[in-house]
């Protein structure tokens, strides 16, 4: 599990996330300029920095590089929140408060979630909707 990111590297990775395709030190610089005040050579440690670190890949272009993502930010925090779970000395109750912490709208993208990585129950007479193949089954009931 990486160790989190740095505000630095977050803006940084923020961009080329965001991005999707290799950007340069100088794209990331003047998209960084608008919000702060920062130098080229710092923002081409930062990335320097988050290759060796394994977060990006560069590819020489002429004298300088372009860098790519190697993940997603999705499983950037995938992981952090899974190596947070797992340092608790109750993960079940580490679930329950996170959950309670969880916006509506949040707890129904983790339904949605949930049902993508479930799959089609076809051992549970339910259809890849998640209703009911019988009909005598109450309205709403889905066999759980």
């Amino acid at each position: 599990m990486p160790r989190p990111l740095g505000e630095l590297e977050d803006a940084v990775m923020s961009r080329v996330w965001k991005w999707n395709r290799p950007v340069t030190v100088r794209e990331v610089l003047e998209d960084l300029q608008q919000e702060r005040s920062i130098a080229y050579t710092t923002v081409m440690t930062v990335l320097d920095n988050l290759h060796q670190k394994g977060w990006v890949r560069r590819e020489a272009e002429g004298r300088a590089y372009r860098y790519e993502a190697v993940s997603t930010r999705a499983a950037y925090a995938a992981a952090l929140m899974n190596e947070a779970w797992s340092r608790s000395d109750n993960p079940a109750a580490a679930l329950v408060a996170f959950f309670g912490m969880m916006s509506p709208e949040q707890r129904a993208a983790l339904r949605d979630a949930l049902r993508i990585v479930e799959g089609p129950e076809t051992t549970s007479g339910e259809t890849t909707t998640g209703e009911s193949e019988n009909p005598a089954a109450p309205e709403g009931d889905s066999g759980r």
